[in-house]
């Protein structure tokens, strides 16, 4: 397993422990420079949003994963975590709907 591969399976767990919902990986590589992939999930109220951040922050720093931007504000809607090959999105679930990043970078994938 690669360790990129290692970083998407933690993120994945950690994600699905806290009953994160509908839950893609997008592959950003050919279209990005910044990131090789965004995982996208949503909870149903800040209380589950931000325990997904916990979760997810917990289980990467005992693997030694650290965030690159772990001062970030802590939002009530849309929680960014950057771990530089992999970006987390959690929306909540409405936020998510409005922003709709999975068919931006869709349609960004197939151009």
């Amino acid at each position: 397993m690669t360790d990129l591969n290692k970083k998407l399976a933690i993120i994945e767990k950690a994600i699905d422990d806290k009953l994160g919902y509908d839950t893609e990986v997008i592959d950003i590589r050919n279209k990005a420079s910044f990131a090789d992939y965004f995982v996208v999930t949503a909870g149903s109220n800040v209380s589950q949003i931000h325990a997904i951040a916990d979760n997810i922050e917990y289980e990467m720093d005992k693997e030694g994963y650290v965030r690159k931007n772990p001062q970030s504000k802590r939002s009530s809607e849309w929680m960014l975590m950057d771990y530089g090959d992999i970006i987390v999105h959690i929306f909540d679930v409405q936020v998510r709907k409005y922003y709709d990043l999975e068919r931006l970078w869709k349609d960004i994938n197939e151009s």
